[in-house]
């Protein structure tokens, strides 16, 4: 687990997370995007969590820092290469603020977005939401949007999970929810079926989806099918075998 670090610094509301990998070329305007973005919202601090990046993204993050563009931003190294959900879970875990919002950092997310969200979930009434940010028009391929679709559908059919866009990767939640979750590769993209499951409500906002600035996906729609379908059979026997009370007395 990585320390928060300044820990005598008043705690932000929002840590914004974004785990990346190989992204270079995307670095400097996702974090231009995320300064304007900060600008908007309560106090925030913006951490990248680099997952084993062989291309000099984690060079890119130290000057977008030294150069002004984010002054404060934190970087996290993984020394290889472990999984998104792992990334995720760094940076969470090394978060200070009591909500987080996580998003991609190859610019198809738009930053701005997050302001809606945060401002949803502070307004919402009963307990802390999951707030899930859904792509309604898809930026991507057609073999790419097609897989996306077969697999959330398959997913709300056998989780019953209610969102539409599982995968997406805007997504804001209170940090103590996140943290009694289950640790595995994958969990990322089953968040709604596994809050729900622990009592947080979900609330889906619709949100702009935009071209990949530079590169590719990391991961093809093989291996998002063959890895989806073991990961969900993963899921269902995880939420299963996990029993909650409905109600918790102190006496």
């Amino acid at each position: 687990m990585v320390a928060p670090s300044n820990p005598d610094r008043s705690e932000p509301l929002l840590s914004i997370v974004a785990a990346v990998l190989n992204e270079v070329e995307n670095i400097r305007p996702v974090c231009v995007e995320l300064a304007e973005a900060a600008r908007a919202l309560p106090p925030c601090e913006i951490i990248f969590v680099d997952d084993g990046s062989t291309d000099g993204t984690v060079e890119a993050l130290v000057a977008a820092r030294a150069e002004g563009v984010l002054p404060e931003l934190r970087i996290l190294s993984h020394d290889r290469r472990l999984g998104k959900s792992a990334a995720l879970r760094t940076g969470v875990e090394a978060a200070r603020g009591q909500w987080v919002a996580t998003l991609d950092g190859d610019g198809q997310d738009d930053p701005m977005e997050i302001v809606r969200m945060l401002d949803l979930a502070l307004k919402a009434p009963g307990p802390a939401p999951l707030v899930v940010g859904v792509r309604l028009r898809r930026q991507d391929r057609l073999s790419r949007r097609l897989a996306t679709r077969f697999a959330n559908g398959l997913r709300r059919r056998l989780l019953r999970d209610g969102c539409p866009d599982t995968g997406a990767p805007l997504k804001l939640f209170r940090r103590a929810d996140f943290l009694r979750l289950p640790q595995f590769e994958g969990v990322h993209r089953f968040l709604p079926a596994l809050f729900g499951h622990y009592g947080t409500p979900l609330l889906c906002q619709p949100v702009r989806h935009r071209n990949r600035l530079h590169g590719s996906s990391k991961y093809t729609n093989l291996n998002r099918a063959v890895v989806g379908i073991r990961d969900l059979l993963g899921v269902i026997w995880l939420i299963n075998r996990t029993r909650l009370p409905r109600q918790l007395t102190e006496r």
